[in-house]
């Protein structure tokens, strides 16, 4: 029997209306052999928490460039503790100064990729750091 492809949400929190560099990333992660599943643009963190515990995702991806990421990013992890989905591992991409990454890392954010990541360091990563739940 075959293992279980891993699911991954790529969600688009705010009022961010770019979603190229999340629809490259869905792409990319589809062609490695994983089930993905994307929200779309302007989802709130309750939609996208919602929606990853709905599909059974092992991961959630955020793309985020409007700079509210400290705000809406921590509030994901936030609803993953509170609906007890706290396994569902949560990482992102944007964005974001450096300064800022510590804080979402506290914050239950696992890793931050920055401009200047490629699609294939950011599948290595979830390939080499999250399986299926």
């Amino acid at each position: 029997m075959s293992e279980r492809k891993l699911r991954i949400l790529v969600g688009k929190p705010g009022l961010d209306g770019h979603d190229r560099g999340a629809k490259i990333i869905a792409r990319a992660f589809r062609d490695a052999g994983f089930e993905v599943i994307y929200t779309g643009l302007h989802q709130t963190p309750d939609q996208i928490v919602s929606a990853a515990i709905q599909e059974d995702v092992d991961c959630i991806g955020l793309s985020i460039l409007s700079g509210a990421h400290n705000t809406l990013l921590p509030k994901v992890c936030d609803l993953l503790k509170e609906k007890k989905a706290e396994e569902i591992v949560v990482f992102c991409g944007g964005v974001i100064p450096e300064d800022d990454i510590p804080g979402l890392k506290a914050a239950g954010i696992r890793e931050v990729f920055t401009p200047g990541a490629s699609t294939d360091q950011i599948v290595a990563w979830v390939k080499s750091t999250i399986a299926p739940l």
